[in-house]
């Protein structure tokens, strides 16, 4: 498999890397000029094409011949930089291509998950940020997955709690709708997220799904599986 990881110099950007080569895939990565050092430690394992992750002929000759694409959806600045990213992935990424995206909880596919009153106040406090500094555009991400869910491509939005680093505890637990009782301890280690991530290429039961997730090894991960134990 070809993969296309876009952002692949952030911190979760660099574990979806390493669990691509881990998994034998030929990897493309995407990121900004001035962070293409950050990739020092993949030299000779990866081909990396520099420059912003929303511009069109970047992100075109990247994903040409990719069978996955997996692209960090991130809210920055105010000059569209998610849509124009994930715009960009849904017009020239092969048709059979797997597209995952990630983002945070706060991204409703149906409108039906019920937020935690701290993850409110946290979204209230981004927007204040983002509209003082203009550095943030939650409602420009939120623009962007409106568009994912709106195609017809074979994508997966996979929405990540909050996170922690740490050595992996294996593949996170994942429900559709944030409040979900399994989801409450609203914790993933970042290497697990990026596991989720390239796990998902392959997983034809994520098509065209939102899943939220959580850590595997966390209090309400556990619990929700001991009740399943329990009733079967």
């Amino acid at each position: 498999m070809k993969v296309c990881i876009i952002g692949a110099s952030g911190k979760l950007g660099k574990y979806m890397v390493q669990h691509s080569l881990d998994r034998g895939y030929e990897v493309v990565g995407v990121c900004r000029e001035k962070s293409v050092a950050k990739l020092d430690s993949f030299k000779g394992k990866m081909t990396i094409i520099p420059g912003p992750t929303n511009d069109r002929e970047i992100i075109k000759k990247a994903v040409t011949g990719c069978d996955g694409v997996l692209t960090v959806l991130v809210p920055w600045g105010r000059n569209q930089y998610s849509t124009g990213t994930a715009q960009a992935v849904l017009d020239f990424a092969r048709p059979k291509a797997r597209l995952i995206f990630s983002c945070g909880w706060h991204i409703t596919r149906d409108g039906l998950d019920r937020y935690p009153k701290i993850l409110k106040l946290q979204e209230i406090a981004a927007r204040w940020i983002g509209n003082m500094t203009r550095l943030i555009d939650l409602d420009n991400q939120i623009e962007a997955c409106r568009r994912i869910f709106a195609s017809d491509t074979l994508w997966t939005v996979v929405r990540g709690s909050d996170l922690e680093e740490g050595e992996s505890q294996g593949l996170p637990v994942w429900s559709r709708h944030v409040g979900d009782p399994i989801l409450q301890s609203n914790i993933t280690r970042r290497i697990d997220y990026a596991l989720f991530m390239v796990t998902a290429l392959e997983n034809e039961k994520l098509i065209r799904e939102a899943p939220a997730i959580v850590g595997c090894r966390t209090a309400s991960a556990l619990a929700h599986a001991q009740m399943r134990e329990t009733r079967h």
